[in-house]
């Protein structure tokens, strides 16, 4: 019987269609498949939360109080994730504003220890470092356990919805491959509640 992991795909674009969400669409493929084909099969239970859709209802809010019953819904789905996959445009540099703002909503202590693999796109190779430098750190702060790789991509790797850049291919595949153990060990645990940190120091002992 394979194990679920409740995932949250979280798009940050302000844009329908979105490079950033076809990014993700690919990291889910992949990943999904390659949990699939693992020796102990793991399936994700995904829900796409796209930040277009929350714009009016987090917007004008600074306060979790004050969010509609959508807006709750969705930060909810992120509080109680096992696994999260979050995708950022670079806008001047830097990730939306309203991105951030949705992550300043969610409480402070719900991601600890929470699996997140980080993807963005840009217009130019030059701001892949928002992966390392804006959005790592942003996690970090919630103690979620950041993927080793994140994936970044440019207007010229993706086109009409689709990933054409070989290049691009072979770093989802990496980050898919490094992922797996991770996203296995948590799925597989005695208490698949525990945090995947918990699940690994088991698996190593």
């Amino acid at each position: 019987m394979s194990r679920i992991l409740k995932t949250v795909i979280v798009n940050g674009s302000l844009g329908k269609p979105s490079r950033t969400r076809s990014l993700l669409d690919s990291l889910h493929l992949q990943l999904g498949q390659a949990l699939g084909q693992s020796a102990q099969a793991v399936r994700l239970d995904v829900r796409h939360i796209d930040l277009v859709d929350l714009v009016a209802d987090i917007g004008p809010v600074l306060y979790k109080d004050a969010l509609s019953a959508q807006a709750r819904d969705a930060l909810e789905a992120i509080e109680t994730a096992d696994f999260l996959i979050v995708g950022s445009p670079v806008f001047r540099g830097s990730l939306p504003g309203l991105l951030k703002h949705l992550f300043d909503l969610v409480d402070q202590h719900a991601l600890q220890g929470t699996p997140v693999l980080l993807a963005a796109t840009g217009g130019s190779p030059r701001h892949s470092l928002v992966l390392d430098h804006q959005l790592r750190p942003l996690f970090g702060f919630f103690s979620a356990l950041t993927l080793p790789i994140g994936v970044y991509a440019t207007p010229e790797d993706i086109q009409n919805g689709v990933v054409v850049s070989e290049a691009l291919h072979k770093h989802i595949a990496l980050a898919v491959d490094l992922a797996v153990p991770v996203l296995s060990a948590l799925a597989h645990s005695q208490r698949s509640s525990q945090p995947a940190l918990h699940a690994l120091e088991r698996q190593a002992a």
